[in-house]
């Protein structure tokens, strides 16, 4: 029977729909020698041929295709075949570039702090006895394993693990701080929700101005930690809005701002809701600088979803340690918390070598973390425990030593400056005349002015290398306050403030001046100035709301308490 000959046009409908298009239909269309059979059996072989025979025909006299025909079908199939299986890898390909590498965690890591179980070195982090490892190991349960690093720090050990940090150099058993980094850098690759904490008490030492490089574009829910310490009579209308205005000016991907608290619980259960709201079936990733209470933020927001979800309910058996040495966590630590996809993440700290944590030995952190509501310390000091009236000694040539830590020289100020420390309990301020400043520290240091600690500690002390020269213009002294933040201590160190009595007759040299002052801190650590946070009774008077469009309001973020 005579057959049409086919030639490539036959088959370019199917290269329109390449979606359309398999290899069976591809086969069908084409020459049917190309096609697949079954093979015949033995019995109904024909003889062999030879190869003038072996060339099947098709069609008789002028229709019939020459081999040059065949030939050319053949490779022009081949091509089409190949131009098919070439555009499905290029899909292919795409769609793994667009899914973006996961951060790789296949080994077994502590459940504590996230540091790989390892039964090698016994003074590194994530050791675990060989026996108990292989025990673990054999009934699949090293996720419910506690390395003995995580057991001490559960006993109030002070145990650091970050070179460079907690007054150690490093070495072998330590991990740098740029490693922990590095942990966090694929977040920026992927979709995921992060939740900013910031410590209120150190506004500007915990922000991270670099956290754009870890969050990338993915939306931010801000939380501010630690309310719980501001001091009695603190207005949180005057200090949310201080925060939303001091956060516009980042220029992140904020969603919202919530102040809390991780002792009190209060504020935590708005960013439950606000997680539930944003996740969309994403990964949340908990970020924010070392020792800003990223664990018990988490403790605490398991603890109340656990009421309503079985899930979380289930995930604080084994939930991360927290401590107060920085650098508790050195791992991502997965957490199963939420109900229909996404999991829960605790991050190492991000370590700034500019705060007081990087060069206190560990064994005085803990008379850094403040226990209570900040209270001040106003100077100078009347006779009746006041700083204001008539009697009050002026600062000038004077030197205040906050601990062994901070020591400010007032070189000049204006009448009736006053000088207000917030900050631990622990930490005493000292003032003296600048004259024996010198040698009450050496005299005093380790022993009344403390941390250091004792005077074993003092001998590796680096003391105060860094004088910091400050000269502040003051306009208007009555509706001013200048705030100095050395970014350390988690607290603010020194307020000045000058707000004399209403009766008083006031002459425009004493509205307007300049304080000189010289500030000795030590090496890595910063000091700069900031416009003041409205703490305390008097922060509600002094603070101003700032006056914003319909379209400014719209576009700062929304902060909750």
């Amino acid at each position: 029977m005579a057959t049409t000959p086919l030639h490539f046009s036959s088959f370019l409908p199917l290269l329109s729909h390449p979606h359309k298009l398999s290899f069976r239909s591809l086969s069908k269309t084409l020459d049917p020698a190309l096609t697949p059979c079954r093979p015949t059996p033995i019995c109904c072989r024909a003889s062999p041929q030879t190869p003038e025979d072996s060339v099947e025909t098709k069609g008789t006299g002028a229709a019939a295709p020459t081999r040059g025909d065949v030939y050319l079908e053949r490779q022009q199939a081949t091509s089409a075949t190949a131009f098919v299986l070439e555009k499905d890898n290029q899909d292919k390909s795409r769609r793994k570039r667009k899914v973006g590498a996961k951060f790789p965690n296949k080994a077994a890591c502590c459940y504590g702090c996230g540091a790989p179980l390892q039964t090698a070195e016994i003074d590194a982090p994530g050791y675990v006895i060989a026996e108990t490892y292989e025990l673990k190991k054999r009934h699949h349960q090293l996720r419910t394993v506690l390395c003995g690093r995580c057991k001490l720090l559960s006993h109030g050990h002070m145990v650091t693990a970050v070179g460079g940090h907690g007054g150690y150099p490093g070495g072998k058993q330590f991990i740098s701080a740029e490693e922990l980094r590095d942990k966090l850098s694929h977040l920026r690759h992927e979709k995921v929700l992060i939740v900013k904490l910031v410590d209120i008490v150190d506004f500007n030492g915990s922000f991270l101005s670099r956290i754009r490089d870890l969050a990338g574009a993915n939306p931010i829910i801000l939380v501010i930690t630690k309310v719980d310490l501001l001091p009695r009579g603190t207005d949180l209308n005057c200090i949310g809005d201080w925060v939303v205005e001091a956060t516009t000016k980042k220029k992140l991907n904020v969603v919202s701002v919530h102040l809390t608290s991780s002792k009190s619980l209060v504020g935590i259960t708005g960013v439950i809701s606000e997680i539930q709201k944003e996740k969309k079936g994403r990964d949340v990733y908990i970020l924010g600088a070392a020792n800003v209470g990223k664990s018990a933020f988490i403790n605490a927001l398991l603890k109340l979803m656990a009421k309503r979800d079985p899930i979380a309910a289930a995930a604080r058996k084994y939930k991360p340690m927290q401590s107060a040495v920085p650098g508790t966590t050195l791992g991502p630590i997965q957490i199963e918390a939420f109900q229909g996809g996404g999991n829960l993440f605790d991050t190492p700290g991000v370590h700034l070598h500019h705060r007081q944590a990087a060069v206190v030995h560990s064994d005085d952190l803990p008379s850094l973390a403040p226990q209570s509501r900040l209270k001040g310390q106003s100077f100078p000091i009347t006779s009746n425990g006041t700083a204001t009236g008539q009697e009050t000694v002026g600062l000038n040539g004077y030197s205040l030593f906050w601990g062994g830590l901070v020591r400010i020289d007032v070189i000049k100020v204006l009448p009736k400056t006053r000088l207000t420390f917030y900050g631990p309990k622990k930490l005493k301020v000292h003032m003296v005349s600048t004259v024996v400043a010198d040698e009450f520290y050496h005299e005093q240091l380790g022993i009344t002015l403390t941390p250091p600690t004792d005077r074993e500690k003092t001998e590796s002390w680096i003391g105060l290398q860094i004088v910091k020269q400050l000269n502040i213009k003051f306009e208007d002294t009555r509706r001013y306050i200048s705030i100095i933040l050395s970014s350390n201590l988690e607290c603010i160190l020194i307020t000045f403030i000058q707000r004399p009595a209403c009766d008083i007759a006031i002459s425009d040299s004493e509205q307007a001046g300049e304080l000189h002052l010289a500030v000795h801190v030590p090496k890595p650590v910063e000091v700069f100035l900031r416009p003041p946070m409205p703490v305390g009774k008097a922060g509600e008077e002094w603070y101003q709301y700032q006056d914003l469009t319909e379209k400014e309001e719209e576009l700062r973020p929304k902060w909750f308490y």
